[in-house]
């Protein structure tokens, strides 16, 4: 059933649809892996999801930053000088240390509400799901679609 309620999530998230409502369709695809591949007590997830929203806003503000930068490196490229691309380089690996930064942070207050393996077996989840997301993003522009299908069992291939 969660398969199949994924499936249909994906197949509506199509270009052209609202990006917000895109959005919110994937992280409820996101929310749904999660728990289930943490296993997550109905109170292990009420005090996981807070902790996790607000480790979720903070990358998302380096986030979308990141993705102003590196889209007006890609459109303007060509006509940028060497000093602007090193800026732009830089700038991408101090985005990608404040993420780490984030990580480590949310690492720790992970584990003051679950159990340490429970923690690993979030980021793993969280790298997967990525993979799968990117997966689904190649596929799109291949076929014009999504294949009808969600992250399996063992997780998203």
């Amino acid at each position: 059933m969660t398969i199949a309620l994924m499936s249909f999530v994906l197949v509506k998230a199509q270009p052209g649809s609202d990006g917000g409502d895109k959005k919110e369709k994937i992280e409820a695809i996101k929310i749904g892996y999660i728990t289930k591949q943490l296993n997550l007590t109905a109170d292990e997830a009420k005090v996981f999801w807070p902790v996790y929203n607000q480790y979720d806003a903070e990358m998302e503000v380096i986030r979308k930053g990141r993705l102003t930068e590196l889209m007006n490196a890609k459109n303007n490229f060509e006509s940028m000088s060497d000093a602007d691309v090193s800026k732009t380089i830089d700038n991408e690996f101090n985005s990608q240390q404040q993420e780490l930064n984030i990580k480590k942070k949310y690492n720790e207050e992970f584990k003051k509400v679950l159990p340490v393996k429970k923690v690993a077996k979030f980021w793993v989840a969280e790298q997967k799901f990525k993979l799968y997301l990117l997966e689904q993003l190649k596929q799109q522009k291949e076929n014009g679609m999504p294949p009808p299908k969600g992250p399996g069992p063992g997780g998203p291939h």
